[in-house]
């Protein structure tokens, strides 16, 4: 189309009747003279016809639902992104619980070295630790992968781990006595221990 685009515009301004007075009567003249834009009005109001008498059509009552059920099923992968992504604290969650039981467990398989917590007035034979008799050990003895034999006092708490509690001991303990041998009791443990370290902290 050749016409100045003022003439293209006069004519949407007439079809959306928004036109004033002055601007109908200059594309009415213009319209007499020029064919390109009468072809182009009248394909405008063929086209708007058209989409107005379209808007009547109803679609079938199940219609989405079979458009829906027509498309290839999701994949797996896609659906479990769209899981992840649409719930980031639990998939966090879920990912810091799958790697701190994986430590966990391979610490409680590689941890295999004899310690025992710091005591002046404990005796070490081996992998046994002794509370002399007449001796008494103020505050909590951990013993891990060894035995204890309480001939003494313990003034505190006495926790084996990976080891027996008691060799024949005659001695007294005021707390308590846990033996750790089960990996859900080791995890408990470090848990309990770590959680008063951050209090007493």
């Amino acid at each position: 189309m050749k016409c100045p685009k003022m003439y293209v515009n006069l004519i949407h301004e007439h079809l959306d009747g928004d036109i004033t007075k002055e601007n109908e009567l200059l594309l009415k003249e213009h319209l007499h003279q020029c064919k390109d834009c009468q072809q182009h009005m009248h394909q405008l109001k063929r086209t708007i016809a058209f989409v107005q008498s379209t808007s009547h059509i109803e679609l079938p009552m199940n219609f989405t639902a079979g458009v829906m059920a027509g498309l290839p099923r999701e994949k797996n992968r896609i659906r479990m992104n769209r899981w992840f992504t649409n719930h980031p604290i639990l998939s966090a969650a879920a990912v810091f619980v799958l790697l701190m039981s994986g430590t966990v467990f391979s610490a409680w398989e590689t941890d295999e070295d004899f310690s025992v917590s710091k005591q002046s007035n404990l005796v070490i034979h081996d992998k046994t630790v002794v509370v002399p008799k007449g001796e008494t050990v103020k505050g909590d003895i951990t013993v891990r992968n060894g035995d204890i034999k309480i001939e003494g006092k313990v003034d505190g708490n006495v926790t084996v781990i990976h080891g027996d509690k008691y060799l024949a001991s005659a001695g007294e303990v005021t707390g308590n006595i846990e033996e750790l041998d089960k990996i859900f009791d080791w995890v408990w443990y470090n848990v309990k221990t770590h959680a008063k370290q951050a209090v007493d902290f």
